[in-house]
Formats: structure tokens, sequence, C-alpha cells
């Protein structure tokens, strides 16, 4: 408790250093600087107005007591016995904000992403069901005013996507879009079902943050660039008119083909974001197992093969079988509204830290 107490206590020394450095004209001069003291008060802001909320309570149950100790009188004895109950009542609900507030943090949480669906098991209406998650997460990104843009995509004939891949920006997109990792199971009567049977399909999600130039480098020696025209069927034809890209990570065999930008440049750098994310996945894929056990939590592993949800047409609903939860409102959350799924991932990923901090014992309250 004292440890917990002496940490918190540093993190309002700190916030109180940052705000007297962003009012400092050297620091608001230095966008960089500024930028980065900005993100980092905000990152604490939260559990330090949590923090002094809780002194507060704390003071007022100190002086509700002494109140109690100390008099005889009746009214002011209900008064303070008023108070300190519910002061009481106050601080067990911020102890618990705190606590979640104290959790170990998702590096990547601030992060934009990159998604890639690709229709899985199911042949045409595999790519189908690829084109109504894009939908969902498109509808869902506009909800939270997220921008969502379509960086590559190879469609089908009958209107669906063989793999498609987004670029979604915006306020903390991995903190939500990062359980979406993995195998999405549907039941639905396809279009082309004469006979009226349910048909079952799936579609993969990989959810992969967004890094730039400071955090992942790639040595330049382990990439083969390959430009093309962009009508073409590919291979290496350099002139004037090549502005498709095909870029190989030699260590991992990994290649990124982009063709749908208007210049060769635009597409060297979209192609070079997606490698980037691709290569680090990768990398994180190969360590997953040994995450997944330190970490004992079913949500969010990554795990592409892992049938996460399912989406039944015929009864509206959708389940979640990380968790267990089923929504008989499938009409809605195919129109975005994903929010409760979401909430519930989040609070149970929450809940399995804290499991994990109490069979330690260690106990920040």
């Amino acid at each position: 408790m004292d440890k917990i107490l002496e940490q918190l206590e540093t993190l309002v020394e700190r916030y109180s250093e940052l705000q007297e450095l962003m009012s400092d004209p050297e620091v608001i001069n230095d966008t960089k600087r500024y930028m980065k003291y900005s993100k980092e008060e905000a990152d604490i802001r939260d559990v330090v107005n949590a923090f002094n909320h809780y002194k507060k309570l704390k003071q007022s149950i100190s002086d509700s007591d002494e109140i109690l100790r100390e008099t005889d009188d009746a009214e002011m004895q209900a008064m303070a016995k008023d108070e300190l109950n519910s002061s009481k009542e106050e601080l067990e609900k911020v102890e618990h904000e705190i606590t979640i507030l104290m959790l170990p943090k998702d590096p990547n949480d601030d992060k934009n992403i990159i998604m890639e669906i690709r229709g899985a098991a199911g042949g045409d209406e595999a790519s189908l069901f690829a084109a109504d998650l894009l939908t969902m997460y498109s509808k869902y990104a506009e909800k939270q005013g997220w921008s969502f843009e379509i960086i590559d995509e190879t469609d089908t004939e009958v209107g669906g996507y063989k793999d498609v891949a987004v670029m979604i920006t915006g306020n903390r997109v991995y903190s939500k879009l990062k359980y979406e990792n993995g195998a999405h199971r549907v039941q639905r009567i396809p279009s082309t079902e004469s006979q009226g049977r349910v048909h079952t399909s799936t579609a993969t999600v990989a959810v992969m943050p967004e890094y730039d130039e400071v955090e992942l480098e790639l040595d330049p020696k382990d990439i083969r660039t390959d430009v093309y025209r962009s009508s073409g069927a590919g291979g290496q034809h350099i002139n004037k008119t090549s502005s498709a890209v095909r870029m190989t990570h030699l260590p991992t065999g990994i290649v990124v083909a982009m063709q749908d930008q208007r210049s060769q440049q635009q597409n060297r750098e979209k192609a070079m974001q997606i490698l980037k994310s691709r290569v680090y996945d990768y990398y994180e894929s190969e360590n997953q197992s040994e995450y997944d056990e330190k970490r004992k939590s079913a949500v969010g592993t990554g795990d592409r093969s892992e049938r996460i949800r399912t989406y039944n047409y015929p009864q509206n609903r959708v389940t979640d079988h990380r968790i267990g939860l089923s929504l008989n409102k499938l009409d809605r959350i195919m129109n975005g509204e994903l929010e409760e799924i979401i909430d519930a991932l989040i609070v149970y990923d929450q809940t399995q830290k804290l499991e994990q901090i109490q069979s330690g014992e260690t106990k920040l309250f």
C-alpha cells in the first residue's frame, strides 16, 4: 500500500512538473518536445485527478471521525455520520477507479492500426462476409470519429473481397480494435443457395499497430523493391509510367504490393507502412505462445486460427466465444454498433489483469 501511494505521489509531482514545462516559451516553440510532454501529461491526467480526489475523501473521513469523537451534539453527529458514510462509499469507487488506471498499459493502445480482412473457408460466401465485416468496421470507425481508408484490396467477381487492407486513424484505435484479431464465423443462407440451407463460412481479421520510423527500423539492405506498371500483371518494368510498387522483406519473405495510389512515391510510402506493421506482427507472433502464457488471458491473443466470434443470421445472434457473450442484435452490430461487445472485452481483460495482481498477493489498496 505504501509503495503504491509513493508511486501515485510521484505521478502527482511529475504532473505538476509537466504543466510547468508546457508553459515554458522555449518548450512551446519546440513542437516535438511540446507534443512529447503533452502526451505524457494526458497519459497520467486521469490517475492524478483520481488520486487527488482519493486524498480529499480520506481527509473528509478523518474529519468526520474527529467530529464523532469530540462532539456530543446530536445534530453534528448525525451530519458527521452521513458525511462519513458518503465518503467511505465514494472512496471505494475511487479506489477501484485508480486500481484500473494503474493496471499495466499496452504500449500500443494509442496507435493507429492497419487491419487486414481475408475471406477464408467458404469460397464466394467467405469473400462476401469479408466485405460485410469491412462495412461493419467502417461504420464503427465513423461512429468513433476515426478516419477509415482502404489501402489495398483484391476483390472477387461476386462483389466480395479475397483480401482487403485498411488504415484506421484516430484516438486510441488499437486499444479498442485489438480484440478483433482472429477468425470470424458466419452462419447464414447464401443468396446462391436454392435449397434454403444454412452455410458456415469464415473470414480472418488481423489488427496491427502502425509504427513510425523511430519505433521500428528496417534495414534498407533487407528490403528488395520492384516497380512495375499498375495496369500490368507484375514483374519489373522500370520506366516513366511505372507507379506500382512491390516490397519484399528478405529475412521473413513478407511481400507487400501497392498500386492503388496516384504516384510511385505514394505507393512506396503506403507499402512501407504496411510492410513495417506486417514484419513487426510476424516477430510478435513468433513469441505469442510465451506471451499468452505469461499474460494468462484469453482476450486478444492474436491467434489467426482462433475462432473468436460467430455471426448467426437466422437467429439474429452474435456470440463472442472468448467471454461467452451472446447478443440478439446482429443487425445492429453489423451496422457498426460494436460498443457493447468491445466494452465487455475490455472489462474482461481488466478483470484478468486484476486477478493476476491478486493471485500474486499484490493489491493496490
